[in-house]
């Protein structure tokens, strides 16, 4: 990835950007983070990685969000075994998104680990398309600006980083998923006592005398 950044420049930004949009385990990370090293040392312009790169995860993010519309979830999970997309990873994704509203999906978009998958979970959820597009402008363009200004910022020193923000990730994905978990027990513990409460509640209706 990093050789093809260097030869094509905004080209692989765009291509790069776009393809992990579609859920292709490209990582993000690494085409805008490198992206502003290249920058930094003067091949490319800050603000056009910026901008190129947003807009490319974008139409990516649309493609897999239109995907999400109009294939049911049992077809995306077997077509998805050719992009390395598990159930797990829709199950996570659709867990982090449940109950949150709108503001999840600028959220989900600015996360590393559920952010390639927001798109597609947002679709089966039915989020109206301008909307939709919107608040994953707002994530993309978050996130892009951060990881290429983090990679404009350490320059040569880039390799080291990219190493410490993968671990990061992941560190962050995990403290992500373990407050997913913790939630769900909650409400169905929750629930469960209702549940409970409400058939104590329940009056039992006195049986007929024998005749």
């Amino acid at each position: 990835m990093d050789s093809f950044l260097i030869h094509a420049g905004y080209a692989a930004v765009v291509l790069f950007g776009f393809l992990e949009a579609c859920c292709v385990p490209i990582p993000s990370e690494v085409t805008f983070g490198f992206a502003g090293v290249l920058a930094y040392q003067g091949h490319l312009n800050l603000a056009i990685v910026i901008i190129a790169g947003t807009l490319a995860e974008l139409a990516g993010s649309y493609v897999s969000y239109g995907v999400g519309r109009v294939v049911e979830r049992p077809v995306v999970e077997r077509l998805g075994r050719f992009l390395l997309i598990t159930k797990a990873d829709l199950d996570r994704t659709e867990r982090f998104l449940a109950g949150r509203g709108g503001w999840a999906i600028p959220l989900g978009r600015a996360l590393p680990f559920v952010r390639s998958f927001t798109s597609v979970v947002a679709g089966f959820a039915g989020v109206p398309a301008l909307r939709f597009g919107v608040l994953s402008l707002i994530g993309t363009l978050v996130y892009g600006s951060v990881i290429a200004s983090i990679g404009y910022g350490v320059g040569s020193a880039w390799h080291t980083v990219a190493s410490d923000l993968s671990v990061a990730g992941y560190v962050l994905a995990a403290l992500v998923v373990a407050a997913i978990v913790a939630f769900v027990v909650i409400r169905v513990r929750a629930f469960r006592r209702e549940a409970a409460a409400g058939a104590a509640k329940t009056p039992v209706s006195p049986q007929a005398p024998h005749r």
